[in-house]
């Protein structure tokens, strides 16, 4: 693990408040916060988020209002200069996250198209994929 010489993403104030929520409510504070990208979702990668105590070979490790959060070098490609935001409302709310490398994304924002398209990662598996509002 390496701590990064500059910040992959960007959390708000409000998303590490609710983060560190979860982690009191799961009896893990100071735990780290994982950030990652996968294949799947709508439009043919997908975000997640997990608390976890394991760093991995390779990961970027940085500190954001008080969370330690980690990234993989594959990920990170893709989510440089995002950032995560927290919406408290009674529909639809939840984590959000704005990324600038994202061309297009699902109706739902949990999957996305980075800049080269599908053929980068295989394609998506269709409007539908995510099952959220809009897709």
């Amino acid at each position: 693990m390496s701590e990064a010489t500059e910040t992959i993403l960007t959390i708000s104030e409000r998303a590490a408040q609710e983060i560190k929520s979860v982690m009191e409510k799961q009896g893990r504070p100071g735990t780290g916060l994982r950030v990652y990208v996968a294949g799947g979702g709508c439009s043919g990668l997908q975000y997640g988020m997990q608390l976890t105590d394991e760093t991995e070979a390779g990961d970027l490790a940085f500190e954001a209002h008080g969370v330690r959060v980690l990234v993989d070098p594959q990920s990170a490609q893709y989510l440089r200069g995002a950032s995560i935001d927290w919406e408290g409302s009674l529909v639809g709310g939840g984590f959000r996250i704005e990324n600038p490398n994202a061309v297009k994304s699902c109706g739902c924002g949990q999957s996305f198209t980075p800049e080269g398209g599908e053929e980068a990662q295989g394609g998506g598996s269709g409007c539908g994929g995510c099952g959220g509002p809009g897709c």
